[in-house]
């Protein structure tokens, strides 16, 4: 016993204390090295509501990047394809069938959500106060309504609306198309749109806090969201960097003691928003033994935030990624 709490537990301390100040260092290197000047004092300051329209549509990538540059969020990268990058952006609102089609290029700008909205009159008449109605679900706030058109037989155009962004939750932006058709006696015609599902990771950026920070908003945030894990992975690890992957949330938890293998792994996780909400997650995960080595994860993820929407948001993207996994 004299060995024990004299000897090995003074070693264990040791250590625990070396690997907590290799890892400061580390952080503070990584810090360091990110601290580079992107944008000079004498650049100028692109406004995009002031912004033409036919200048729009080359400015707008140049304005995210260097909204992403000045808050230092440097994680979401476009790909190297840049046309495939808009690709993954359009939604279709419309059926090939309909006799207006209907697609938009979501543009996030942090905060505020560019819809460029592609309008094609697929019939042979003039379609007249062709208007584009929008609604919100969600925090979520249309700056103006489009102003109508009038679309030629086979003819097209852009609308582009502006929605404000006021809090961290998952939002939904719906509506209809509604035109008069010249000549036609009868009531005006509607074409209803699909859904347009604003994600939630727009939003989170990885960051940072101290072990007692951490307890204590633990402690003082009300709402939480306790998801279960249902996946096929088979490696604790493999399943944490998933997680930390598909919330964008950081691990506090340091790699040294995350390593080696004992069969169960717990780790807290943290991030904010840039509206400055915080959320807070610890999660619990064991790999049963007694099932063998190719036994799935078990376990929980608990999650806590100040607002209801962002704790159940988060738990939704995680069961998303879980499925995903596991098909």
């Amino acid at each position: 016993m004299n060995d024990i709490f004299n000897k090995e537990c003074r070693q264990s301390l040791s250590h625990m204390l070396s690997a907590k100040l290799e890892e400061e260092k580390l952080s503070q290197k990584k810090e360091s090295e990110k601290r580079n000047v992107t944008v000079q004092p004498d650049d100028p300051i692109s406004f995009m509501q002031l912004t033409a329209k036919n200048e729009m549509n080359c400015k707008e990538d140049q304005f995210q990047l260097s909204l992403l540059a000045a808050m230092g969020n440097t994680q979401r990268k476009e790909a190297a394809d840049p046309l495939a990058s808009k690709l993954n952006k359009v939604t279709q609102l419309t059926g090939f069938s309909d006799p207006v089609y209907a697609e938009a290029y979501v543009h996030v700008n942090q905060y505020d959500i560019v819809l460029d909205v592609l309008v094609v009159n697929q019939t042979s008449d003039t379609l007249q106060n062709c208007t584009l109605e929008l609604a919100t679900l969600g925090d979520l706030k249309l700056v103006e309504k489009p102003s109508p058109l009038t679309l030629a037989p086979h003819d097209f155009a852009n609308i582009k609306a502006n929605v404000k962004v006021a809090s961290t939750e998952n939002g939904i932006i719906f509506g209809n198309i509604v035109y008069d058709v010249s000549g036609a006696a009868s009531d005006r015609n509607c074409v209803v749109l699909s859904d347009i599902h604003i994600d939630i990771m727009d939003y989170i950026q990885p960051a940072t806090c101290t072990d007692a920070e951490f307890r204590q908003m633990w402690a003082e945030f009300e709402w939480e969201n306790k998801v279960t894990v249902n996946t096929n992975m088979i490696d604790l690890n493999d399943y944490l960097q998933h997680i930390l992957k598909s919330t964008n949330m950081k691990c506090l938890t340091p790699e040294k003691a995350l390593s080696g293998y004992c069969g169960f792994m717990a780790a807290n996780l943290y991030a904010r928003s840039i509206f400055g909400e915080d959320a807070l997650a610890n999660v619990s995960i064991e790999k049963p033994i007694h099932q063998g080595p190719d036994a799935a994860v078990t376990g929980h993820i608990r999650i806590r935030a100040k607002s209801q929407g962002m704790a159940l948001s988060l738990g939704d993207k995680i069961n998303l990624s879980q499925k995903k996994t596991s098909i």
